[in-house]
């Protein structure tokens, strides 16, 4: 059965994908979540080229959010078979993160932020723009445990696109407001990426966890027939 590999985004860590982990495993996945820093994306890139090295290829990479340019950029790796984007960047060759979102509508979340010490943090009012479908308790939790990003992460680039050259699939969230669904679906159709839509916020691995777990098992299944 192939390998999975959760790549987090911003304000976030790992433990953003808690729901989707267990009944993976409990498929028979080999399951891992990287753990980067949000200091550079060069760095990040890296550290999710070291994760892919500790589970057995073939591997497919699930990115979440800005987790979607780091699969996009590591995801050229030859032990990557496939790539799942859950409400994702996906910037082109020629684009950085924040040019790909320049394209669009700016996100209510990004509203909420404050800049201090050279990191963006969410301010405590900005969670419900970022998973607002998920219980007040369950929020705070997100909050408590987001990673602020160096202020200039999205302007960052490094070579790379994978989704040019291998198959994709594509959570859009209807309800987002923290990366635009325009941009989400944009994204999908350029990649032609096989794409399913679900009426959630920014964090459907959280909100909704078993149509997540099923989108990844039909890209397993095309994939590898596992």
């Amino acid at each position: 059965m192939p390998s999975i590999v959760f790549v987090h985004g911003i304000w976030a860590d790992g433990s953003c994908f808690s729901k989707v982990i267990p009944p993976l495993r409990a498929a028979g996945y080999e399951v891992v979540a990287s753990q980067h820093s949000l200091d550079s994306l060069a760095g990040d890139v890296d550290t999710v080229v070291r994760t892919i090295g500790r589970v057995t290829p073939p591997v497919l990479l699930v990115g979440h959010s800005y987790g979607g340019t780091l699969i996009t950029k590591a995801g050229i790796d030859d032990r990557v078979a496939g790539l799942v984007y859950l409400a994702a960047l996906g910037p082109d060759e020629s684009e950085t993160s924040a040019g790909l979102q320049a394209k669009f509508p700016k996100a209510d979340a990004f509203g909420y932020v404050a800049l201090a010490d050279g990191r963006l943090w969410l301010l405590p009012a900005g969670v419900s723009c970022f998973a607002g479908d998920l219980t007040e308790e369950e929020q705070q939790v997100v909050w408590a445990t987001h990673i602020p990003p160096a202020a200039d992460l999205f302007d960052q680039q490094v070579p790379g696109t994978a989704w040019q050259s291998k198959p994709s699939w594509y959570i859009v969230a209807n309800n987002d407001h923290a990366v635009h669904p325009e941009l989400e679906r944009f994204s999908a159709k350029r990649m032609g990426a096989t794409t399913f839509d679900v009426d959630s916020s920014h964090v459907p691995m959280l909100s909704q966890p078993a149509f997540v777990v099923d989108v990844i098992r039909n890209a397993a299944k095309s994939l590898w027939g596992s």
